[in-house]
């Protein structure tokens, strides 16, 4: 029988990126066994201060999982060990786990366990397009995912152009990529709306929604300098909503809200549960996306599932996402951002027709797709 070990040391709390994908494949995956012939196992590392305090026990999330095997040493130790003593590490990850056919490496590395295929999932290489928008730790990416590949089997990405950038930039062959695209959280028909009681926002202001992690990627300074042309120019009484965890190099665009002259019509709700941020998707008049470049770019899906008119980046993957049910700009133009958000919020029929769009687009993606696609790149090794 075939057995896939994943990866599961990316979960977290509150899931976002890499945990929120590594969580629901691992779920769907294991649905899928009763039909497949497959048998699916896990694998996880403490975080260090776990591990510094002996606690070594799986994440509450685990739980339902009954094929569970421990690597009892945080990340930074196994890196430490991966890249000074290779073949020493090879022989004590063997030790540590029976012999899987595959093992899945979720967060750009994957172990070199000797008597089992290696799979590595790669989300985009923002690290070398752009590594301005990255901080030290993604900076150290490029080193470990080349030292990687000397033993892997078979790449996965989630879209094509991130599979176009793996093949310039890493010189892989197009026949060891396999593109598994990711899906929403969310589904339209199966969504609970919280009481807006527990919101610290009026909804009697229409706005226009950002989702994402706050940081230089996601391009927010030209969005708040799109939303002062929209108020100077044009006097829109719109509200503009940041949803997102801080990220890396944030006070910059702290100080861009800070200096806007309707720096009281912008807000910034830090994290929320699943089910706010749905409730804010669902009722904004304009979903915006500036970002520089994504491997995916869930956000825009998730706001067209919901039934949010985008507007987005044409750049990287997200006019792959968006199809033709989003509205595409140039991300360094801000006056182009604005007409386009104009044009969603002053024409009702436009933006209908791009909520009709956006939920037959987002209907293309599950994760149940997902994780048939993943297990379908599994099995390609084996023939």
């Amino acid at each position: 029988m075939l057995k896939v070990f994943i990866d599961a040391t990316p979960l977290s709390p509150k899931p976002s990126g890499v945990s929120f994908y590594v969580a629901n494949l691992i779920h769907y995956l294991y649905k899928l066994q009763v039909h497949q012939d497959f048998q699916l196992g896990v694998t996880y590392q403490p975080r260090l201060k776990d591990w510094l305090r002996q606690n070594l026990e799986f994440p509450e999330s685990l739980n339902p999982y009954p094929n569970r095997y421990l690597l009892p040493l945080p990340v930074r130790i196994t890196n430490f060990l991966l890249e000074n003593f290779t073949e020493f590490f090879s022989l004590y990850l063997d030790s540590c786990l029976p012999l899987p056919t595959i093992i899945h490496g979720t967060n750009y590395n994957v172990y070199p366990y000797q008597n089992s295929l290696k799979v590595i999932t790669i989300y985009d290489l923002t690290f070398i397009k752009y590594p301005n928008y990255t901080d030290s730790t993604v900076k150290t990416y490029l080193k470990r995912i080349k030292q990687c590949l000397q033993w892997t089997d078979l790449v996965l990405t989630i879209s094509e152009n991130s599979k176009k950038d793996i093949i310039e930039y890493l010189d892989i062959d197009i026949e060891r990529i396999y593109v598994t695209p990711l899906a929403s959280r969310y589904h339209s028909n199966r969504l609970s709306i919280p009481s807006y009681t527990s919101i610290n926002y009026n909804f009697s202001h229409p706005y226009i929604l950002f989702v994402s992690t706050i940081e230089p990627r996601k391009n927010i300074t030209t969005l708040i300098s799109a939303f002062n042309h929209l108020k100077q120019k044009y006097k829109i009484e719109h509200h503009l909503i940041l949803i997102g965890q801080k990220g890396w190099h944030h006070k910059p665009i702290f100080a861009a809200i800070e200096n806007s002259p309707w720096n009281h019509h912008i807000h910034h709700l830090d994290y929320l549960s699943d089910e706010l941020v749905a409730l804010f998707y669902s009722k904004a008049d304009v979903f915006v996306y500036p970002s520089h470049y994504e491997g995916f770019g869930l956000p825009v899906l998730e706001a067209m599932t919901l039934g949010a008119p985008v507007v987005t980046s044409n750049t990287s993957s997200l006019p792959e996402v968006a199809g033709d049910a989003a509205l595409l700009i140039d991300p360094n133009d801000p006056i182009q951002l604005a007409e386009a958000i104009l044009k969603i919020i002053s024409d009702a029929q436009i933006r209908q027709d791009l909520i009709q769009k956006g939920k037959a687009r987002a209907k293309l993606f599950s994760w149940e797709r997902t994780a048939q696609e993943t297990l379908n790149a599994y099995k390609s090794l084996l023939s």
